[in-house]
């Protein structure tokens, strides 16, 4: 099928290896994700080419590649800072080798059976990533009827649902962002085992689903994305002690916070996971931290409790490497020394590295409910004076009278 997709909008260097592959007598096409944003008239960052070269075949026409990945055997070829990511076409496994490349949950756990063209359109996941575009032919080869979802904005999966969930429980969660990426509904055949099947992604490994949790939140889509993933009950499968312990406000924090980080990368602006985290895990946090207050803990004690034991808790469900989770640790103790506003601990908080992003923090606690009298305040005059204003503001602090200690007697 020919569609006006304009050449200048592909990568330079995706079409140098789609013409290097093509001139060496093979197969070759852009596929996927780049396909179908270009037909949207999206602009695409990342272009993945299919081919029938195997790995082998294509390691010795660019010498600036490398395999990567165990249960799919791709190749990485490197210009620069680009990476355009190279498959073989792929194939389903036959009835001898099923039993050897799959779990019992009916999850694959290797995948490098190679295969033709036809093979590879039925492995792809869902109709609108099954497109296949030849910029010297500027056509379209559509076998799933992908160009049609796309028209009528609609997620659906190309096969049987459950089995294909069962392959790769991650679908369920690539159908949730596209649906919030593209403002697009999920089929409902598709949509349909998803809430059944939701306890298969225990299965897939913490570090894998790290990294789906940062295509998840960091693409610009995050406060839709975290509504569908409620909705679809994947949450309570990536962040199980956040939902035991969303109340209204902790779901306003963790609703501001994804929508800041949507306007960030929006503008442009520089995103982390550890920020991300922080609200992420803020209402076990409190929940916890409460709990051990109320059994004679102080509130700082029980904070040093229960930080590892979180990480500890959430690294079965997503891995959170250490690059995050201190980081995350630093805008959590923060936000207590916040509350410390006398003489020097005024400075060695305010000099922080992290105190930017707790400051930050601590206004979207406030904006979602959080009582912390005037702190967000004081600390945002305190930015915007000099030295000396400085100074003055942490005296008049100091010299408030203190409150006096209440009766003893009544107190016991």
């Amino acid at each position: 099928m020919t569609h006006s997709i304009q050449t200048e909008h592909i990568s330079i260097n995706a079409l140098k290896v789609l013409k290097r592959l093509s001139g060496a007598g093979f197969q070759a096409f852009l596929v996927g994700g780049s396909v179908r944003d270009l037909l949207l008239g999206l602009h695409p960052k990342d272009f993945d080419v299919a081919t029938d070269a195997h790995p082998d075949e294509v390691r010795e026409l660019f010498r600036n590649s490398r395999h990567i990945g165990k249960r799919f055997k791709i190749l990485h070829i490197r210009f620069g800072r680009e990476i355009i990511e190279v498959a073989t076409f792929r194939a389903h496994h036959d009835r001898e080798s099923h039993e050897d490349n799959h779990a019992d949950s009916g999850m694959i756990l290797r995948d490098n059976v190679y295969g033709s063209f036809e093979d590879d359109v039925s492995r792809r996941d869902f109709t609108i990533n099954a497109l296949y575009y030849q910029p010297d032919e500027q056509k379209v080869q559509d076998l799933t009827g992908g160009i049609g979802d796309l028209e009528k904005r609609v997620i659906r999966l190309i096969g049987d649902p459950e089995t294909r969930y069962r392959e790769d429980p991650v679908r369920m969660i690539r159908a949730v962002r596209f649906a919030a990426k593209l403002n697009f509904r999920i089929d409902p055949d598709t949509a349909a085992p998803i809430r059944s099947l939701s306890h298969l992604l225990n299965d897939v490994p913490p570090a894998r689903l790290f990294e789906e949790v940062l295509k998840l939140f960091m693409a610009g889509h995050a406060e839709q994305t975290f509504v569908l993933l409620k909705e679809y009950r994947l949450l309570e499968w990536l962040f199980p002690e956040t939902v035991r312990a969303l109340s209204p406000v902790a779901e306003r924090l963790i609703a501001l916070a994804l929508r800041s980080t949507d306007e960030r990368v929006r503008d442009d602006k520089p995103v982390t996971p550890a920020f991300l985290f922080a609200a992420l895990l803020w209402p076990q946090l409190q929940a916890q931290c409460q709990s051990l207050q109320a059994n004679g803990h102080s509130l700082l004690g029980a904070f040093h409790i229960t930080y590892p034991a979180i990480i500890n808790h959430q690294s079965s469900f997503t891995s959170l490497p250490r690059r995050y989770a201190i980081p995350m640790k630093e805008i959590w103790d923060l936000q207590f020394r916040l509350h410390r506003r006398q003489g020097r601990r005024v400075w060695t908080t305010f000099n922080h590295k992290r105190f930017r992003a707790a400051y930050d923090f601590l206004l979207l606690r406030e904006a979602a409910g959080d009582k912390s009298g005037d702190l967000g305040q004081w600390w945002t005059e305190f930015q915007e004076h000099d030295a000396s204003g400085k100074e003055a503001m942490i005296k008049e602090l100091s010299d408030k009278p203190k409150k006096k200690p209440r009766n003893s007697k009544r107190s016991k």
